[in-house]
């Protein structure tokens, strides 16, 4: 038996095939699949949902103008500077996402 070995990279263009497979499926109405061997999911199912433990955030290398004092108190804390900074300002982004959410429920 031989084996075939495939690889593609992202951004590769599907094959004529794949991208006939595709259509077709596209083409199908929502009310048109059968759902009837799948559950539907219930309030119960997402309270005991839990975070995906492999989850890894996509890292995007960029160039930032820092004030020196702020990266000697980051660097003076040891190695992983970059790291608490991601950190701070993703609990800062969490914070605001989350009061711009309450103040949008008391209209």
């Amino acid at each position: 038996m031989a084996i075939t070995k495939h690889s593609r990279r992202p951004g590769d263009k599907a094959g004529s095939k794949v991208s006939t497979n595709l259509r077709s499926v596209a083409a199908i109405r929502d009310g048109d699949i059968d759902l009837s061997d799948i559950p539907e999911l219930t309030a119960k199912d997402f309270a005991r949902a839990i975070e995906n433990p492999y989850f890894r955030p996509v890292k995007k290398a960029v160039s930032a103008r820092l004030d020196a004092d702020v990266i000697a108190w980051l660097k003076s804390k040891g190695r992983g500077y970059q790291t608490r900074m991601n950190q701070l300002l993703r609990r800062a982004m969490l914070q605001e996402v989350q009061a711009r959410g309450r103040t949008r429920g008391r209209g």
